[in-house]
């Protein structure tokens, strides 16, 4: 049996020393400010914590209170109506946006994709600040157009009105979030193997037939890698609700991340915000494993 080269293993053993060592500074970014504040926040939820004072171990009684505490109950609720119903629209809208414009020509389609990716790069302010202005209950754009039409009798205060407010979020959040998914769309179609496609055709598949027997299988990595993408980002919907109606009218927009913030933040109750913290990130790890596995099912 040959031995290997003294000069080919001293090449490797270099190699290998100077790969770790650029890995270094992410490795220590990722430890300090990533695992390092995931390992408090665990440890500090079984705390009383607050400011100007020692934390004072308390078990599992902020666990206790969360689940007995209305506010928290009533974003928990108002989270997973933001999921249920913007997840599936995002990506549905999504898909069928790409389908359309994925095999027009090139200029044509790239500025497609730019419209509908422009309020995903644009800052999150300046979005939110022209959504409140459209939603103004005294000049806003839709209850000029309402009242104009005669669709509405009278000014409606959108953003504060329990029945509209929760309603509103959901639209803005799905406009901002349609556009990355889109693009990632066009790319997964313009992959696809045509030559498939162009034999289904010869054989009689309809356009339906051949997206569903031929397309939707090989664009299911990027399905799934968009559904938990905007899972995570809907559970933590908390820019608009902080911009727009902090949390209001009457906790009618209270989200997960909303209801941390203010508990850590306003309230200075840092144990009590991090074990909702540690149930957000259970309710999400647990989603996207069935999610992975529905994926792996299909």
């Amino acid at each position: 049996m040959n031995k290997k080269n003294p000069m080919s293993r001293a090449l490797v053993r270099r190699e290998t020393i100077a790969g770790y060592a650029f890995m270094v500074p992410s490795l220590i970014f990722f430890l300090g400010f990533v695992i390092y504040p995931m390992v408090q926040c665990v440890i500090t939820s079984f705390f009383d914590s607050t400011m100007n004072r020692d934390d004072i171990f308390i078990g599992l009684a902020n666990y206790t209170e969360l689940f007995q505490d209305p506010i928290f109950l009533g974003a928990l609720k108002n989270t997973v109506i933001i999921v249920i119903v913007s997840v599936p629209v995002t990506c549905i809208f999504s898909l069928w946006v790409s389908s359309v414009i994925y095999d027009l020509k090139g200029p044509l389609c790239s500025a497609f994709r730019c419209i509908f990716y422009l309020p995903v790069v644009t800052g999150s302010v300046a979005v939110t600040v022209v959504w409140k202005w459209m939603f103004n209950n005294y000049y806003g754009i839709f209850n000029y157009v309402g009242t104009s039409t005669g669709i509405l009798k009278q000014n409606i205060n959108w953003l504060g009105d329990e029945r509209f407010a929760l309603g509103c979020i959901i639209l803005i959040l799905i406009t901002t979030s349609v556009g990355q998914p889109i693009v990632l769309y066009v790319s997964a179609l313009n992959n696809v193997d045509q030559s498939l496609v162009e034999a289904a055709e010869v054989d009689g598949a309809t356009k339906m037939q051949c997206f569903w027997k031929i397309k939707w299988p090989q664009i299911m990595p990027t399905t799934l890698y968009i559904l938990v993408i905007t899972t995570i980002n809907s559970f933590q919907c908390f820019a608009l609700i902080q911009l727009l109606t902090s949390g209001g009218p009457n906790h009618s927009t209270d989200t997960i991340m909303y209801y941390i913030y203010y508990n850590a933040f306003k309230l200075y109750r840092y144990g009590y915000g991090n074990a909702m913290g540690v149930i957000l990130a259970i309710i999400i790890a647990v989603l996207s494993a069935v999610q992975f596995k529905m994926a792996k099912t299909d």
